[in-house]
């Protein structure tokens, strides 16, 4: 009899964890089911009240006038070399310092472990000014470089904390013995370390990618000009003093969203094994 209770206590469990598990992901999945169906409907079909879920007369031209009536596709690209640079830059140099806090010790070393957070806890209010003096006086407003630069100082202190925690799991017999066959630090690094630590390099490529791509307030104070925009920015284009034109609004939408949906898809494994190891190991 208490091995039926058991199995019929353990059946309930699974059903109720079943239908949270469908309610969360019904709540997430939500907005960009509308913001699809949405991007495909006729202007008329937007405002209708209550909403009209489904499109009677699929359309494909608000994604035309993305594409062809607006500036769209040069903000695409100016998002794909200032995310893949800012990413690449910040990867670089966490890749460095995290290894360094992770395997040497140096005077002061808790308190610049403590002091890279800083730039991490600081509002966007209070580093917003000094930047654009900064920016200004080098002559990168309106540049690559400049937007390159602004996002590697946001994305790097995080970085430097996940790729320190990860380094901190792996053995350090393992790099001592390729020091013994003859291996610079170097070469121990880039040999042993790094491949070992693909999860957690991982996690800090798609959380320092996805923070640039989506960031809107230091894009809009730093690029003013058309040939350095992204896409965030891109999108208030659409919108007006009197009206939005919400069908291009979420065709934009979804042109934005489709890198980083493909970016998480194919590194889902690799991002949560690396997020998990570096928030348990170390």
């Amino acid at each position: 009899m208490s091995t039926q209770a058991g199995m019929k206590q353990s059946k309930s469990f699974y059903l109720v964890v079943a239908i949270a598990s469908a309610i969360i992901i019904f709540i997430t999945l939500f907005p960009f089911v509308w913001m699809a169906l949405s991007s495909v409907k006729q202007l008329g079909e937007l405002y209708t009240v209550p909403p009209h879920w489904i499109p009677d007369h699929p359309t494909m031209q608000n994604f035309v006038k993305v594409f062809t009536e607006s500036n769209i596709p040069r903000y695409f690209l100016n998002s794909v070399v200032i995310s893949v640079g800012s990413t690449a830059l910040a990867l670089m140099l966490a890749i460095f310092a995290s290894y360094g806090f992770a395997r040497f010790n140096f005077t002061g070393k808790k308190f610049f472990q403590s002091f890279v957070l800083v730039g991490q806890l600081l509002p966007t209010a209070a580093i917003i000014v000094p930047l654009f003096i900064t920016l200004r006086v080098l002559g990168l407003m309106n540049t690559y470089w400049g937007l390159i630069l602004v996002y590697t100082i946001i994305t790097l202190p995080l970085s430097v904390y996940m790729l320190t925690s990860y380094f901190q799991a792996i053995p350090v017999e393992l790099e001592e013995a390729a020091v013994i066959d003859g291996a610079s630090r170097l070469g121990v690094l880039f040999r042993i370390t790094l491949p070992l630590s693909l999860p957690g390099i991982v996690a800090v490529l798609v959380y320092a990618f996805v923070t640039t791509w989506n960031e809107f307030i230091f894009a809009l104070c730093f690029a003013t000009d058309s040939s350095v925009k992204t896409l965030p920015i891109g999108l208030v284009e659409f919108s007006t003093e009197f009206t939005t034109d919400w069908g291009a609004v979420m065709a934009a939408s979804m042109v934005m969203t489709l890198p980083v949906a493909l970016l998480f898809v194919a590194f889902q494994r690799l991002f949560v094994g690396g997020l998990t190891s570096g928030a348990t190991k170390g």
